[in-house]
């Protein structure tokens, strides 16, 4: 008996014409509700030509590549740190030292546990409130408390993430290695670390999508990134006594969507590149039996005894 059929009952005839029933009527009605959107929102003038010709405007296109560049620049800076406080934190969590571990398991759990709206909102409230103490000037306090909210949480997240990857190398990778004379240190950065970075990578850059989105956070505090942006570009630009809310969601939202599509094509490279690198050491073709007999002749060794 196969799994599959102890796991999934292969629907007969009867139940195969139903689900095309169900799929059918399913398409219908997301037919029907996407007709309908599009109907209201042309009722509501959100389709007109003119409101989507806002975008030939220069001002408008400057508005949106600074926005994408300010988002990248965080993004940038956070996925970076948070990728070094989460190998750092775990390491501390997997230290042999209590204090050590005590202190980064509580770092850990914290910053999972509180919402990251609500640690960006404190950073940036101890970031302007010392700002002339710590020199930070125009939209620095909001730039820092943006990039240090992000990542405390995702190095976190990170560190998690890595952790699991490290226990999941066998245990005899890490005996054999203590064995051989190696120090903690050099266990951790020469064996374990590297399978876990390998074996979690998957996760690590989904980890870091969701940093790219996290970004958006910073309209809670005016700092002017993408979504802040279009905020001010929804509010501020009327066409024809009407807003245009729907126009600038759907332009962001796709634009969103392609720098997300992107940062998981690189990680699918990445994985892919290496695969191909583990290839290891090539091990010889033995040789035919043939071949092996006439190099032993050529040699001047007996080949073999015959009967």
């Amino acid at each position: 008996m196969s799994g599959a059929s102890v796991l999934y009952d292969v629907p007969g005839p009867k139940a195969r014409a139903r689900n095309r029933v169900y799929s059918v009527l399913g398409a219908l009605a997301l037919l029907g509700l996407i007709a309908f959107a599009v109907l209201r929102l042309d009722a509501k003038g959100q389709l007109d030509p003119k409101v989507w010709e806002i975008f030939n405007y220069a001002g408008v296109r400057t508005s949106i590549r600074d926005g994408v560049l300010t988002t990248l620049q965080v993004f940038a800076v956070a996925a970076v740190l948070s990728l070094a406080l989460g190998l750092l934190l775990t390491v501390a969590r997997l230290s042999d030292h209590k204090p050590v571990r005590w202190l980064a398991t509580g770092f850990i759990e914290l910053f999972r546990a509180v919402p990251l709206l609500i640690t960006i909102y404190a950073l940036w409230v101890v970031l302007l409130s010392n700002r002339d103490a710590l020199g930070l000037t125009g939209s620095q306090p909001q730039f820092w408390a943006l990039v240090a909210g992000l990542t405390v949480y995702n190095g976190a997240v990170q560190a998690e993430v890595l952790r699991a990857g490290v226990n999941a190398v066998p245990r005899g990778q890490r005996e054999a290695a203590y064995a051989l004379g190696m120090s903690k240190t050099q266990v951790m950065t020469t064996v374990l670390l590297p399978q876990a970075i390998r074996a979690m990578l998957p996760t690590i850059i989904s980890q870091l999508v969701v940093t790219l989105k996290d970004t958006s956070l910073g309209y809670i505090i005016t700092f002017e990134e993408l979504l802040y942006t279009a905020r001010l570009m929804s509010t501020n630009i009327i066409v024809n006594g009407n807003d245009t809310y729907i126009p600038v969601i759907i332009v962001i939202g796709s634009i969103y969507v392609a720098m997300c599509l992107a940062l998981s094509a690189l990680a699918n490279w990445i994985e892919r590149r290496g695969r191909r690198a583990r290839t290891g050491i090539a091990v010889a073709p033995a040789a035919e039996p043939v071949a092996a007999a006439d190099a032993a002749e050529s040699a001047g060794a007996p080949a073999g005894t015959k009967d």
